[in-house]
């Protein structure tokens, strides 16, 4: 199975942003084609234009469907849905950038359903032109689930010596922590664990954060959402072997992950985690979305409008996204 070459689909995601920017970069290096063949789902136009700026060298092939496919390095292969016209601006919110961005996912999940991908790596998109384009879902891994008819989903994120899992994400605090429960604490820790059994971790090492400062400080902080919300979940989990830690005081659970004493930590809410992650760089960290029947992997930043359509935008984290996506789909093969 060490030559096998999983098809990994790249959703363009929002054609006003950086994706088409990045998506040319990535697929300029040869590292890419030595691990996947990389099918990106989007406008053969936009990655044409996108090709101009950056100064690439890559040429766009249109195809109508993945076996037309070639996977020739210097040829990038697209699965062409014609959506963005010409004149589309760079770096503004465009309901018709947000429209595509959905349906290149749509386009993606019926392929991986099809069995003709293997896994999905996103370009970012952007939630408020998802919203004007007519698609009311909070981010990537909601709208995945959804197309996926699965109903719970968890967001992961992976960099170097760190790796999250989140409990809550695109909610405001005060309904996340209405949100938090322990039954979704324990079905979250549990995705995150068995995906890493997958990954070739055989007994992970689970770190559970606490909700409150310093963990709750044993009923001093909050209204004993600790003891509510977590610990039941972390006994039972307990109980049937797993090792898990918890509730610990966040600042202090981020420093021993990183210096090793955990393979994963588990997030209550979103900046929890994500600001971990990104303290490390944005070139650094990847978006995994556990629990679809589809391995989905993400760049972990946005469509950086300031930027888009400049020329300068760093491909650095969708080539890691593309290097996990293929070791996962490699390892499921």
């Amino acid at each position: 199975m060490s030559n096998y070459l999983p098809v990994i689909g790249i959703t363009m995601g929002d054609a006003a942003g950086v994706g088409p920017e990045i998506i040319v970069k990535s697929l300029t290096h040869d590292v890419v084609y030595q691990r996947c063949r990389p099918l990106v789902i989007g406008d053969a136009g936009r990655l044409e234009q996108a090709n101009t700026i950056v100064g690439g060298s890559a040429s766009i092939r249109r195809i109508e469907k993945a076996s037309d496919a070639r996977y020739e390095p210097g040829t990038i292969e697209c699965i062409d849905l014609g959506l963005i016209p010409a004149d589309l601006p760079f770096g503004q919110l465009s309901p018709v950038a947000g429209d595509a961005a959905y349906r290149y996912i749509a386009r993606a999940v019926e392929l991986a359903e099809a069995g003709q991908i293997d896994a999905i790596c996103t370009a970012p998109l952007n939630k408020e032109a998802l919203h004007a384009g007519g698609h009311k879902f909070p981010g990537h891994t909601e709208m995945l689930a959804y197309l996926t008819g699965i109903e719970e989903v968890s967001m992961m994120l992976v960099a170097p010596q760190l790796r999250v899992i989140h409990v809550t994400t695109h909610i405001g605090i005060i309904d996340a922590i209405r949100k938090i429960e322990p039954g979704l604490v324990q079905r979250t820790i549990q995705r995150g664990h068995d995906t890493l059994v997958k990954a070739g971790i055989a007994k992970p090492r689970i770190g559970v954060c606490g909700i409150n400062p310093h963990a709750g400080e044993n009923g001093l902080f909050g209204y004993r959402e600790e003891e509510e919300k977590v610990i039941p979940a972390v006994q039972a989990l307990q109980a049937r072997g797993l090792d898990v830690t918890g509730p610990l005081p966040a600042d202090t659970l981020f420093f021993r992950a990183g210096r090793g004493d955990f393979d994963l930590v588990v997030a209550m809410y979103h900046d929890q985690g994500h600001g971990p992650v990104k303290v490390l760089g944005l070139d650094a960290g990847v978006n995994v979305t556990v629990g679809l029947d589809v391995i989905r992997t993400s760049v972990d930043h946005g469509t950086a409008f300031d930027i888009a359509g400049k020329g300068i935008a760093d491909e650095r984290s969708l080539l890691e996204a593309l290097r996990q996506g293929a070791e996962l789909a490699t390892r499921r093969a």
